[in-house]
């Protein structure tokens, strides 16, 4: 491969994922989470797709179909990016505030699917030549970047929810939003390989819904107060 066309590959790879973590940082803009911080989990993403490539190939022998292989596949990558964010950000004295969890994960996964697009896309080049590789690159910006937002920030707001509970209370809520990340994200790889191409947009657009959702959910994050708190009215934020 040559220099060319790995920068496209690079390009077409990092830079969506770069403006959508500028577009999903714009939701914490009372208290901004460090510059550096937000690089190191990005970084921290992309570092998580270099386990989960071998991860991946060591469980493909032990699936009996393609459907469990995904969800294997989605199990590794949604405990990885959780792994990432408790390294890098959990322990830090910047995570002081509920929706921070949120935000961190966004980071994580945004750097997970940066790496994991350029792969992709630099195959697709080298196999497809520029302009194939181009579409194929679009589909996943929308797609599986995503599908791996969504499905991680789901873990970060239910930690932002339970932020001022108890131990038992956060982990609980970490346990079934993982399973729930895990079933979305396995369900959207399930999914595009088995409609048509024509209808790849039909999945598409519930991962728009859920990014809708996922908005909503900032929202509720952005209101949680410790319990002797008084309510305050975050519409303006």
């Amino acid at each position: 491969m040559d220099a060319t066309t790995f920068a496209y590959a690079l390009m077409a790879g990092i830079v969506p994922s770069l403006v959508w973590l500028f577009f999903w940082t714009r939701e914490d803009e009372r208290q901004p989470e460090p510059r550096a911080l937000l690089a190191a989990c990005f970084l921290g993403g992309m570092a998580a797709v270099a386990v989960a490539i071998p991860a991946e190939k060591a469980v493909a022998g032990l699936a009996t179909d393609q459907a469990t292989l995904y969800i294997f596949w989605a199990a590794i990558e949604e405990a990885l990016k959780f792994a990432a964010v408790a390294l890098i950000a959990l322990r830090s004295r910047w995570y002081d505030e509920p929706i921070d969890a949120m935000i961190y994960f966004v980071a994580v996964s945004l750097g997970f699917a940066a790496l994991e697009n350029t792969l992709f896309i630099m195959g697709t080049l080298s196999d497809s030549g520029l302009a194939s590789g181009l579409v194929d690159g679009n589909m996943r910006y929308f797609g599986a970047t995503l599908v791996h937002v969504f499905s991680s920030a789901l873990v970060g707001f239910a930690l932002g929810m339970t932020f001022y509970r108890g131990w038992l209370a956060r982990i609980g809520a970490v346990v079934a939003a993982l399973a729930a990340a895990i079933a979305a994200h396995a369900a959207f790889n399930i999914g595009i390989v088995s409609v048509a191409s024509g209808d790849a947009l039909k999945v598409f657009a519930w991962v728009w819904a859920a990014i809708v959702i996922l908005i909503v959910l900032f929202e509720e994050v952005k209101a949680v107060r410790p319990a002797d708190a008084p309510a305050i009215n975050t519409s303006r934020i």
